[in-house]
């Protein structure tokens, strides 16, 4: 879920920033240029975690302030497609719901990605619908168990209406279609079955 990602970036320094330790005010300036910032195809940058090195210092024609090229990593939020997650259900709408995981909420669980039985209900909300006809419901707050199906990095749209849900940079595509899947409450009996069948064996 978490990698690190090493990157050269040349790094022009504020001179604001100049009365302060060299390490510390490159990392500093690193933050406000990625910390919670999604960079294409590496993920949601979720802290600067190291600088590796630093060289330079040019001051070029025509600019007021030093340019250092700096190799630092950074710790990136990137879930591996196949990796299992737990998150909440934030929303829902005729698509499918929408899910958070606190620090990062752009994650969908469209209707034909979930379990076989699952509808929507008339008050708008998905439940899914057992071979006993009992109706479980997946509610707002609830814990749920997905797979990530897919990463997108959507282009940033020309023109965007109103009624558009607001722009995501990235986006993660989930599933519960499989067992395991879906609301932990499902599968909190089983699960517990099963450990105390392990403990009887030991």
């Amino acid at each position: 879920m978490f990698v690190l990602s090493q990157i050269e970036h040349n790094l022009p320094m504020p001179p604001h920033l100049l009365s302060r330790p060299l390490v510390d005010a490159i990392k500093a300036e690193l933050e406000r240029l990625f910390l919670d910032k999604v960079v294409v195809n590496l993920g949601l940058c979720v802290s600067v975690y190291d600088i590796r090195s630093v060289e330079g210092g040019f001051i070029f024609p025509g600019e007021g302030c030093s340019t250092y090229k700096v190799s630092f990593r950074l710790l990136m939020f990137r879930p591996f497609v196949g990796e299992v997650l737990v998150g909440k259900i934030s929303g829902y709408d005729e698509k499918g719901l929408h899910v958070s995981l606190d620090f990062f909420s752009d994650i969908s669980i469209p209707g034909h990605l979930m379990q076989y039985g699952t509808a929507r209900a008339l008050d708008g909300r998905w439940m899914l619908k057992t071979e006993d006809g009992d109706e479980l419901y997946l509610d707002l707050d609830d814990e749920i168990r997905f797979l990530v199906s897919s990463i997108k990095y959507p282009p940033i749209p020309v023109e965007q209406k109103e009624t558009d849900r607001a722009f995501a940079p990235m986006q993660i595509i989930g599933s519960i279609k499989g067992d395991g899947l879906g609301l932990l409450a499902w599968w909190a009996a089983d699960e517990e079955e099963g450990e105390a069948e392990a403990e009887a064996e030991e």
